[in-house]
């Protein structure tokens, strides 16, 4: 195996700050970066943060000696050059052929071994069982898949974890309005998805209170006090009570219409291409925090008010005072939390956990982990809140079908619906059978939605234009797949005209690279680093734009350079590898965000 040139240079660099200056600066510490493209190389290094360590003033100089310190100890480095303070090295030959010999058949390239450590968990999703699944849900969702997929690729041992929110009086407002106003009505009588049934009972549980509201304020009553007094509201409260009591007629009703949100759950997540290893419920696991209060209160972390509830003062640490127990004994979110953590460290004895939820509940989970951590949990130290930003569609692109928020399932529709016209537009599936059109347009609809909601780093918010995702051209999806597609068009071509397995041949030791040629290998060279960094961030952002940056680089090699009409064979096998290399790492890549890539287009 041929030695990364990143660590090549970080050492010799090293080396070269001890030998000509008497420094001794720690080869990790040395950050080079690609050059570039107006500059002659491959890696730079930026000197002037070294110059005053060096008692220099002038960067050309300190650029010369390193450089030249660099070049005569390795035959990896063919040159140098000093632009200003930037440092500029040019790779071999030799060293681009060698490693486009050792990886170009490497269907793992990118991944790290499995490591021995234990797992990482990592929760995602978090639906109500009283509504359907919808957009931000699809940002959560997609963002949670993806990082455990990155996670793998960096050898950690990863848990995909869900907790349903199955009960409360949110869940009860849609029973009571079932049970009045639905005739019976089933997810088989009326042909609708589960989730979608139940959900339309929760948005007429919201118009028939807000109506009672109205009446109760036309007959003198104040907003606040007609809030709380609607018939409606107060038949949700006894329902919730008598599922807390166990009532067999409340449990049953509760178990038949969560089954119906479960089962249209199920269907969406399948249409995401999204999984999970467990599936906690609330209602199985709200009470575990109990335990965890009264030890608090033992330890005299936690305290106890006059009126019987329970609290953590942590303005000490920034915050604020915290309610764990309501006055009645009851848990609150929080309490639930506190347990559910415990549980999920004690089913997997995690090395992580991290959380992706909105940064709207940045608050909960700094609060969650300080609790922890008052607690004596060591573990707690390691528990992350993977905060991402809000989605949107810009406005009168699509309605709900409640109204208020866009369904997960309308949009992927939407999306199946916009690919199939761009495909037709474009003439991309010529010659494809129908099966083989639903099936591509199904392709390019995921994989424009989850790229332009992944290429965008997590913690921002963003503005999702499903006509945008779905262009053929820019950093999109379907401009990716489209590559991968041209990729398998050359190979296919190449194997069929030739009669040879591409992935079988060997680059010629004597072939030299053009710059196009170059720069794809020196994406690819990147793939590792960027996983790496991906990993260590939790961003699928960085995955996608290099992606897009492959993608880009081979397209501007396939336009200027022949490939199958090379008469030279060495400079043929050498691009068929080059081209093989490339469409299986588009392939890793668009994997770890989720996505599909089709080999006929």
């Amino acid at each position: 195996m041929i030695k990364m040139i990143d660590t090549i240079l970080q050492e010799l660099t090293s080396e070269a700050f001890k030998k000509e200056f008497s420094l001794d600066i720690e080869p990790c510490s040395i950050v080079f970066t690609p050059t570039k493209k107006e500059f002659e190389g491959d890696f730079t290094l930026v000197v002037f943060p070294y110059m005053q360590q060096c008692g220099l003033k002038n960067p050309t100089e300190l650029a010369d000696r390193i450089g030249n310190y660099v070049v005569s100890r390795t035959e990896t480095i063919e040159s140098f050059n000093v632009i200003k303070g930037f440092l500029n090295f040019v790779i071999s030959e030799k060293y681009w052929l060698q490693f486009l010999q050792e990886n170009f058949k490497n269907e793992t390239y990118g991944y790290s071994p499995l490591q021995e450590d234990k797992p990482i968990v990592i929760e995602y999703s978090s639906p109500n069982t009283n509504k359907p699944l919808h957009l931000g849900h699809i940002r959560n969702n997609l963002l949670g898949w993806s990082v455990a997929e990155i996670l793998k690729a960096n050898g950690y041992a990863v848990k995909k974890v869900n907790l349903v929110n199955d009960r409360g009086i949110h869940i009860c407002k849609s029973m009571i309005a079932w049970e009045k106003f639905s005739g019976g009505e089933t997810p088989e009588s009326c042909g609708m998805k589960g989730d979608h049934l139940v959900g339309k009972y929760y948005v007429l549980f919201d118009k028939h209170y807000k109506q009672q509201v109205g009446e109760l304020m036309a007959k003198g009553l104040s907003k606040e006090e007609a809030e709380k007094q609607a018939p409606i509201l107060l038949e949700a409260q006894q329902m919730l009570k008598n599922w807390e009591d166990k009532d067999e007629e409340t449990i049953s009703l509760w178990k038949k219409m969560n089954s119906w949100v479960y089962d249209g759950f199920e269907q969406t997540y399948r249409n995401l291409g999204i999984d999970f290893d467990k599936v906690y419920y609330e209602s199985e696991t709200f009470l575990l925090g109990k335990d965890l209060v009264q030890e608090g209160l033992k330890k005299g972390v936690f305290y106890r008010k006059e009126d019987n509830s329970v609290w953590i003062d942590l303005t000490a640490d920034g915050l604020d005072e915290k309610l764990l127990l309501r006055k009645d004994g009851t848990s609150v979110y929080m309490t639930q939390d506190l347990g559910t953590a415990c549980l999920r460290h004690s089913d997997f004895d995690s090395e992580r956990l991290i959380y992706v939820v909105g940064n709207e509940q940045n608050y909960h989970f700094a609060v969650l982990k300080l609790i922890l951590q008052k607690l004596g949990f060591e573990w707690a130290k390691d528990l992350y809140h993977l905060s991402y930003g809000m989605v949107e569609l810009p406005n009168g692109k699509m309605k709900s079908r409640e109204g208020t928020v866009v369904d997960a399932d309308d949009l992927m529709e939407q999306m199946v619906l916009t690919a199939k016209s761009q495909t037709e537009e474009h003439g991309k599936t010529e010659g494809f059978t129908e099966q083989q059109a639903l099936k591509l347009y199904r392709q390019l609809a995921m994989g424009a939605l989850k790229y332009f909601i992944l290429k965008i780093d997590p913690k921002k918010n963003m503005l999702f234009n499903p006509e945008e995702s779905i262009d053929f051209n820019g950093n999109t999806g379907p401009f990716i797949q489209y590559t991968h597609a041209r990729v398998c068009s050359v190979i296919r071509k190449a194997e069929e005209q030739e009669q040879m397995m591409v992935k079988s041949l060997q680059p010629d030791k004597d072939v030299t690279f053009n710059d196009k040629e170059k720069e794809v290998l020196r994406v690819l060279y990147s793939f590792p680093a960027v996983v790496r960094q991906a990993g260590k961030t939790y961003s699928p952002a960085l995955v996608a734009n290099f992606v897009f940056d492959l993608a880009k680089s081979f397209n501007a090699f396939y336009q200027d350079t022949p490939i199958l009409r090379e008469k030279d064979e060495c400079l043929k096998t050498m691009r068929l590898c080059l081209a093989y290399f490339t469409g299986t790492t588009i392939k890793t890549a668009m994997h770890l965000l989720g996505i599909e890539v089709p080999e006929k287009m």
